[in-house]
């Protein structure tokens, strides 16, 4: 990973309260990018060409543009990063600084990676004697190896390649079904043209070695050989004391045991790691369908993050999630925004993008669990909402911060009401 001079410090205090061209500017000045060069990105609404778009995906009309704010005060295995989120929710990047401030002094996060590695799978059916055609298949491997790397041999010069063979027996409805896992190392790859391409070269070979007929030849987005993890330590003191730490333990217990709240607490999760994964153009829907497949690993639908007290008291938190992202093909290549924002991270692999991703996950949940167990979800989120509500009822300039602080006192962040304080705003001018 690279470093950061020893003053360039992700703690920016008051960023929330630059206007938009200082922030674009300091966060330019945090990564030592040029300013000729990136910030028209940032200041203009149109930084995806339509041509490039139509390239992209079909049918083409035009362009969404979502918000994308910064992450501030967040030290990762010891480096300072600002890290770039696109996301339409309100609280959801102030929340993650929040979480990091309250551990940057004392460490921040600490995170690792199992391995780069992907799936794919080939289905074989009707089979008489699967488990005969699983052993005919696992005497293979050295074929197997040499048919996998002659598909990308740029992937095998860079380090990557295949790694291991894995070959189950699944009793189906229809028949029992021989599944063969190639399992790849795609590198700063996210994989999945890599992996396939092994896969449809591999089926007519065990076909023939089974005489059975392959289906399905894709890969796998339960990418559990593939997980980025994350842990840090909060002290008490930090946070508002033992009851607050207690609580939340108790909210983390809560949806370890829970499907219901589980599906809200990794939801909350995703919040920050989906901003990321979309900023830096990477495949939101791969990422959530892996997370939460993991989450149901053990059987049931669990919490994707385990919270414990330390020997000394504190509020120990850590993360473990599948992150099967990239820094090459796709948009995370074409799209100017996305290259931009994973310079801004001074991003190196997607070793280390994952990590970071991780440790913005961690930091959510805590943020989520810490409001959740003292004032409870709605006072923060609902002040940051009302200004998207002033806006709603038609506020312009000046008036939209008047009018959500008249929501905020008031208690009540709703469209009528809003409407009700613009009138009497205008009505007193």
């Amino acid at each position: 990973m690279s470093s950061n001079s020893s003053s360039n410090s992700s703690r920016i205090s008051g960023f929330h309260k630059l206007g938009v061209p200082e922030r674009v500017q300091r966060v330019l000045d945090f990564a030592g990018l040029p300013a000729a060069g990136l910030a028209p990105l940032f200041h203009g609404t149109g930084h995806l060409p339509v041509a490039l778009a139509d390239q992209l995906i079909e049918n083409v009309v035009g362009t969404m543009n979502i918000p994308l704010g910064v992450a501030t005060n967040l030290l990762i295995d010891g480096q300072d990063y600002l890290v770039p989120m696109a996301t339409e929710e309100s609280s959801v990047v102030a929340a993650v600084c929040n979480a990091a401030r309250q551990c940057h002094d004392t460490g921040g996060f600490i995170t690792s990676m199992s391995a780069t590695q992907m799936i794919a799978q080939v289905q074989l059916v009707e089979v008489p004697d699967p488990a005969n055609a699983r052993l005919a298949i696992l005497e293979h491997l050295d074929e197997i190896r040499d048919v996998c790397n002659a598909c990308d041999p740029v992937l095998v010069s860079l380090g990557g390649g295949f790694r291991h063979l894995e070959v189950r027996i699944i009793d189906a409805a229809s028949g029992p079904m021989v599944v063969t896992h190639l399992i790849v190392d795609t590198r700063d790859a996210m994989g999945a043209n890599a992996v396939n391409s092994m896969a449809e070269k591999i089926a007519p070979h065990i076909e023939s070695w089974t005489g059975g007929r392959v289906r399905l030849r894709i890969l796998s987005n339960l990418a559990d050989r593939r997980l980025a993890r994350a842990r840090c330590i909060w002290h008490v003191d930090a946070i508002g004391g033992a009851d607050v730490r207690d609580g939340i333990i108790q909210a983390y217990e809560f949806a370890q045991m829970d499907p219901y709240r589980a599906t809200t607490h990794n939801k909350g999760i995703m919040n920050g790691v989906t901003a990321v994964v979309l900023a830096t153009g990477n495949d939101t829907r791969a990422i959530e369908a892996g997370a939460h497949a993991y989450a149901a690993r053990r059987g049931w639908y669990s919490s994707l993050t385990h919270w414990e007290v330390t020997r000394d008291g504190h509020l120990a938190g850590s993360i473990e999630i599948p992150m099967a992202v990239g820094l090459v093909g796709g948009a995370t290549r074409l799209h100017p925004m996305a290259g931009a924002c994973l310079k801004i991270m001074r991003i190196e692999s997607a070793e280390q993008l994952a990590r970071v991703i991780a440790a913005v996950g961690l930091a959510q949940n805590f943020a989520a669990l810490k409001v959740l167990a003292t004032e409870g979800v709605q006072k923060g989120h609902m002040s940051l909402h009302s200004q998207n509500i002033a806006l709603m009822a038609g506020a312009q300039g000046d008036e939209i911060a008047l009018v959500a602080r008249r929501l905020v006192e008031l208690g009540t962040v709703r469209i009528d009401v809003a409407e009700q304080e613009l009138e009497a705003l205008r009505g007193g001018a």
